[in-house]
């Protein structure tokens, strides 16, 4: 039985950068722009709103706030619904992804009101199926008062118990987030899904935290790799300098060793001490060379270690999103063949599939919104008053509280108007509107009086 997931997290302004995100303004790196197509708007605007921004600054100004909006205040509440990458898989193959996306938006809206809730998106382009839920937090009642004016025991008008206000703290207390998780796990076991542990520390990455974690991560290794590169300059001018220094110290020992054999000779007529003093001096530079020696190798051993495992790590970066890629490209050829089989046997199988499908296309070209389509497929009849389209004419008819129904004649599905197919029917009002036309006007008759 695999896990739900609900998060939600406040959005300060228009909230333009995450508007871009859900609405595929901007494609990001870890959507398949292949499939960003399927991707569905669950929530229609109200006219003259062209985005999600605009929905939440349309309710915002319908609302009935009596308080000024800060320029830093919640504006509206950000809600990512999902499950386990394997149970979504498990839904969408069952066939019940609508279903899903439906009884999420009915317990949005059961819970914080169906006028709150302004957007909804599924996107399917990216590896598991989600929803974007863009929340008002429009709240009713007394504002809560501070815990030191009620140790001041001020006194303040009290506020109407309905009074209008846009609280996101309110909708976001600690006990209230956990109601949520709770009451929505319910709403989801349908799906044979289940909450997840209760207090976890696992947390939401959100898609924000995600590109700021990749770029930082890309940060790292370009000043790793600019830090390597510096660092075998560092080390190839120390072994230049190191090399100068040998030979100066070459150069050194042979002037010293010439030095302590005249000192010998002299020390040997004079017995002065001067010459093991020498010969001390010129063991410790020799030694101070030997050192200056093993650091160059060691330098040099370090980097090549270095550039070693540079090398080793890109191409392990580079083999792993190689196979990343071929692994993908694997399960999705894997699963077009699975759906084009499914396909093939869906229409061997049910072979009306198709005039079904026919009928939709027929029923949504005339005028008929998705819904009162959906009506008419199961072939349940709905009252219509408003304007149909006629592919044959080229305009449209006005209809008035006619009645829309599809009938099945042997096999083949018929949309009626009335009773009357939909075809005879645009030709009836064809007609109609042609004689009005033609009908000429007769002209009125001016009365000049009796004549006596």
């Amino acid at each position: 039985m695999g896990f739900v997931v609900l998060h939600m997290e406040k959005a300060h302004g228009s909230d333009s950068g995450t508007t871009a995100h859900i609405e595929r303004f901007i494609i990001p790196k870890n959507a398949d722009p292949a499939r960003t197509h399927l991707n569905r708007k669950l929530i229609e605007y109200p006219e003259g709103v062209k985005d999600r921004s605009a929905a939440i600054q349309r309710r915002l100004e319908e609302a009935g706030l009596t308080r000024k909006i800060g320029s830093n205040q919640v504006r509206a509440i950000r809600i990512n619904v999902s499950a386990t990458p394997e149970d979504m898989e498990r839904i969408e193959r069952d066939g019940r992804l609508d279903e899903w996306c439906a009884d999420n938006l009915k317990f949005f809206a059961d819970t914080f009101g169906k006028e709150n809730i302004v957007a909804a998106h599924l996107h399917r382009d990216e590896k598991t199926p989600h929803m974007h839920v863009t929340l008002v937090p429009i709240v009713k009642g007394e504002r809560k008062r501070r815990k030191r004016e009620e140790q001041a025991k001020k006194r303040y008008r009290k506020k109407p118990a309905d009074t209008v206000r846009l609280c996101a703290d309110d909708l976001m207390t600690r006990l209230k987030l956990k109601s949520y998780q709770d009451s929505y796990a319910a709403a989801m076991a349908k799906y044979g899904l289940q909450r997840g542990i209760d207090g976890s520390e696992a947390r939401h990455v959100s898609t924000q935290q995600y590109y700021r974690d990749l770029k930082k991560l890309s940060d790292g290794l370009k000043t790793e790799v600019a830090d390597l590169q510096q660092r075998k300059e560092t080390a190839r001018e120390e072994l230049v300098r190191a090399k100068k220094e040998i030979q100066t110290e070459k150069l050194k020992g042979a002037a010293t060793a010439a030095a302590a054999n005249i000192a010998e000779s002299v020390g040997s007529l004079f017995g002065s001490n001067k010459v093991k003093t020498l010969e001390r001096e010129n063991a410790d530079l020799h030694r101070e060379v030997a050192a200056h020696e093993e650091t160059i190798e060691a330098l040099q051993d370090k980097i090549q270690t270095m550039q070693a495992d540079h090398i080793r790590q890109m191409l392990d970066m580079q083999q792993k999103h190689i196979n990343e890629s071929a692994q993908a490209e694997t399960n999705l050829k894997r699963e077009i063949s699975r759906l084009t089989v499914l396909l093939n046997k869906t229409l061997k199988w049910f072979p009306q599939i198709k005039d079904m499908i026919d009928i939709e296309r027929l029923c949504l070209a005339v005028g008929f919104n998705k819904e009162q389509t959906a009506t008419l497929l199961t072939g349940n009849p709905i009252e219509y008053s408003g304007e149909l389209y006629s592919v044959e004419h080229k305009r449209k008819f006005m209809a008035k509280d006619v009645k829309a129904k599809i009938f099945s004649d042997g096999g083949k599905f018929i949309l009626t108007i009335d009773l009357r197919p939909i075809g005879e029917w645009f030709r009836e009002q064809f007609d109609r509107l042609r004689q009005g036309i033609l009908r000429p006007v007769q002209p009125q008759t001016k009365d000049k009086g009796m004549k006596l």
